[in-house]
């Protein structure tokens, strides 16, 4: 695992020995507004949240070292290219200190949603980054309505039906 900040390698730790029953840090909250942020992406340029306003969005908070994330990574993809059309994206933020590794598996998984990397783990913070991989629904006006901690299969049908919810509401 490469260099993470202290506060973020806490919070990591922590949220794993507790299975998520603390809550030491200030969490982002249903309900609330998504703390917004600029981030480079794979292809250079930055992206902003609030360019995405107007859709509903889920952000992927994820690691090259992390196995859940790499095998839901190509599930969000096939969620991204079959909602695009109804107003909705994915937007995987890597939180690795170091491009390399994150750029390798980013090109073998080939997704077409924007990948963002978050290599002073400044956003990881803003969300109150406590496991991987981390997921965050937000809807069209930039407000929290999903938080899911860690993936396994199934976890998907989760975010569907929320992003269903979201996509109806206009």
């Amino acid at each position: 695992m490469k260099r993470l900040t202290g506060v973020f390698l806490l919070r990591m730790v922590l949220g794993v020995l507790a299975s998520g029953a603390w809550n030491l840090s200030l969490a982002i909250e249903i309900g609330q507004p998504a703390p917004d942020f600029t981030l480079k992406s794979l292809q250079g340029e930055n992206l902003r949240l609030e360019e995405y306003r107007g859709k509903v969005v889920l952000i992927n908070f994820w690691a090259s070292w992390c196995g859940p994330c790499r095998q839901e990574m190509p599930i969000l993809d096939r969620i991204h290219k079959r909602y695009a059309p109804a107003g909705f994206s994915v937007l995987g933020v890597n939180v690795e200190s170091e491009e390399k590794k994150a750029r390798k598996v980013a090109n073998r998984l080939n997704v077409s949603f924007p990948l963002l990397f978050d290599q002073n783990q400044q956003v990881s913070e803003a969300y109150s980054l406590e496991s991987m991989p981390y997921t965050v629904l937000v809807d069209r006006d930039g407000q929290v309505r999903y938080i899911h901690h860690g993936y396994k299969p199934g976890d998907e049908n989760k975010y569907i039906n929320r992003l269903k919810q979201l996509l109806r509401n206009r």
